[in-house]
């Protein structure tokens, strides 16, 4: 009962000093993995995040303006990007996270989104094909708090 009133109070800390004017990093989770879906969602929450998550990759490119009805993306261009952040599963059904990176970094409009790729696998050739693709960071599933807060920092650092 009482986790809503603990993350309320962590909440009120934070928001109103970031360093980066007033913008809070909102990040889109996706996992077709319910419990970890939740899991980061809880991580990127603590760490001060917004957080919007997608139970697939078909429903993340929706989201982002990429579904395959809105290949114009008008709605999009007159408001600024809605993440700052994408953070998905690799083994994920129908599209895997790979095909996602890979679709985020062809949008002329989205290419400057980092794209953070998990997996609970650690394989080599996997995670250099993600990176060599674009992908920001490769993290080991499942994810820590210390691994979420890294990743923050070297985001924002990245674009101080």
């Amino acid at each position: 009962m009482n986790s809503g009133s603990c993350s309320s109070l962590m909440d009120v800390g934070y928001d109103h000093h970031h360093h980066h004017g007033h913008e809070e990093l909102h990040v889109l989770a996706v996992d077709d993995n319910l419990i970890d879906r939740k899991l980061v969602e809880k991580l990127l929450k603590i760490s001060s995040c917004k957080v919007t998550t997608a139970e697939n990759a078909i429903r993340a490119l929706e989201y982002l303006g990429l579904g395959d009805q809105n290949q114009h993306i008008d709605t999009l261009a007159n408001n600024d990007l809605k993440v700052n952040l994408i953070i998905t599963d690799y083994c994920m059904p129908g599209m895997t996270g790979f095909e996602l990176l890979k679709k985020v970094k062809e949008s002329s409009y989205l290419k400057e989104v980092p794209v953070v790729i998990m997996s609970s696998e650690n394989i080599p050739t996997r995670i250099n094909k993600c990176l060599a693709s674009g992908a920001q960071m490769f993290m080991q599933k499942p994810l820590k708090l210390s691994d979420v807060e890294k990743l923050k920092c070297h985001l924002m650092n990245c674009r101080s």
